[in-house]
């Protein structure tokens, strides 16, 4: 019987490594390293006054680095890439071997928005000189992003008022029991001595209240100056305490607490040339602050002063509406967006047997005995739609 040498992938090692070797040339975290070395992070500067007195920073372009790779590899928060940092051998070349904490990550992605924005403006104009973008064609979509907050403070207005009340009416109801519950003990501690002492049971029922107390004042806080956020559909957009500007948003896999993440691609080579996170569920709403940030990014880019002059901008039926075709001719930008009802006035798709409420049936499919496959009745059907 064949013997095999034993291999342990969980084993840790004491490597003698070149964390510069780690970045292989065209690799995405080569290109990472590549680009913001370049970039001007001046800008990120103005977040510190350390320059006489206080301990040095993390340099911004170090923390970029680590920030923008865990990013790509789907590490969102910032005890997950605080610990990418100590582990991973590509962050750690990327940061050369820097391992700053999560406080201190969370705080430069929370305090460093206008900068990023200004980085990715640089990007975009590298990404130009380089032939990158082309400018003929692009596609605007978006995705559910979930965000870093507890469904527990989400709510409408009105529902949070609610949320509010019934925690005083339940922290009155508790103090009352346990102004019931000490008389009884009393009473009973007279007659027979409790292991536990009275005076720990009292601790942990203040704990109880002080903990809902604490949660009445969050309320408070927040409800001091909240106001209705107002959807797209003339619905209350739900509103969380811990992230106020997240929204409850209906997505592929139910409800989250989150953002919509909207982008603008390039057609040549996928290059996102505009982007917007939103709290809220709907998309077509924001396509045409979206169509300002393409034309303002292509200036910057081609510098031209009508970038999308002869432009097509493409989406789907989420973003049509009669008023953003119209928005769009405002600005002279052509768009490609189907309506609503597109399919059942195309051929194509009123042949198709499966569309709608129709199913296919196993019979439904062409045997191939030669492949062992099943060929789609679709394809079978139409064969010039193949491709």
């Amino acid at each position: 019987m064949a013997r095999y040498k034993h291999q342990d992938p969980s084993q840790g090692l004491f490597l003698n490594v070149n964390l510069k070797d780690q970045l292989l040339p065209g690799s995405f975290e080569w290109t990472l390293d590549y680009l913001i070395g370049r970039a001007d992070l001046s800008l990120f500067d103005l977040q510190y006054d350390n320059d006489e007195k206080g301990a040095p920073a993390y340099q911004p372009a170090t923390l970029l680095k680590i920030v923008f790779y865990c990013y790509s590899r789907g590490i969102i928060t910032s005890r997950p890439i605080e610990q990418a940092a100590k582990t991973n051998i590509v962050v750690k070349a990327l940061a050369a071997d820097a391992e700053p904490d999560h406080d201190t990550i969370a705080h430069f992605i929370s305090s460093n928005s206008e900068a990023v924005k200004d980085l990715f403006t640089q990007i975009l104009i590298q990404c130009g000189q380089l032939g990158l973008i082309n400018g003929e064609m692009f596609a605007i979509d978006g995705c559910k992003l979930p965000s870093n907050a507890s469904r527990e403070w989400s709510g409408g207005i009105a529902e949070l008022e609610k949320k509010r009340a019934d925690l005083k009416k339940l922290a009155g109801w508790i103090v009352e029991q346990h102004k019931e519950l000490d008389k009884s003990e009393s009473a009973k501690k007279k007659q027979k001595p409790f292991k536990k002492t009275m005076g720990d049971d009292q601790e942990r029922r203040q704990r109880h209240i002080d903990r809902i107390e604490k949660k009445i004042a969050r309320l408070d806080t927040f409800l001091k100056t909240a106001e209705k956020r107002m959807g797209s559909s003339a619905g209350e957009v739900q509103s969380n305490i811990t992230d106020p500007e997240s929204a409850r948003i209906k997505s592929p896999h139910g409800y989250i607490q989150g953002y919509n993440g909207i982008a603008i691609a390039d057609s040549a080579h996928q290059v996102i040339v505009s982007a917007e996170a939103v709290g809220s569920g709907g998309e077509g709403e924001y396509l045409p602050a979206m169509l300002d940030s393409l034309k303002e990014n292509m200036q910057m880019v081609t510098g031209k002063d009508e970038p999308l002059k002869r432009s097509l901008v493409t989406g789907d039926t989420g973003y049509f509406s009669e008023n953003n075709l119209q928005e769009a001719a405002k600005r002279n930008i052509e768009v490609l967006i189907p309506d609503q009802q597109f399919r059942r006035r195309d051929p194509y798709f009123g042949n198709r047997k499966g569309h709608g409420t129709g199913r296919f049936t196993a019979e439904d499919f062409t045997y191939n005995k030669k492949s062992n496959t099943f060929i789609c009745p679709i394809c079978s059907s139409q064969p010039e739609q193949r491709g």
